[in-house]
């Protein structure tokens, strides 16, 4: 089983729960990824089973192909862990920058 980053794991499950469809090189392009480390995160998530894959054709040209990306129940899951877990990074994260200043 592949082991990816959660923060990378999270930023994939975030995208795809936004747009199901996205072609990897515009997807890779708007989290700041080569293709390779998206590809690589794609199917660690599916190895994982967080994420089903499904490949379409135009039967018309064959040439057109695309990907759908559909997050499983346990994707859905494990990215609503991995959002808990950034909110409660970034509360201490504010919290700790509060005292800070009000010690200034």
């Amino acid at each position: 089983m592949k082991k990816i980053k959660s923060q990378d794991e999270f930023e994939v499950l975030r995208k795809l729960n936004k747009d199901s469809q996205p072609s990897q090189r515009e997807m890779a392009k708007q989290l700041g990824f080569s293709l390779g480390k998206l590809n690589y995160c794609l199917r660690a998530l599916k190895d994982k089973g967080l994420v089903k894959i499904k490949n379409f054709q135009n039967q018309k040209e064959k040439v057109k192909y695309f990907q759908s990306y559909i997050l499983t129940p346990k994707g859905i899951t494990e990215r609503t862990k991995l959002t808990l877990n950034f909110m409660k990074r970034k509360m201490k994260e504010y919290d700790e920058l509060k005292k800070e200043l009000e010690k200034k």
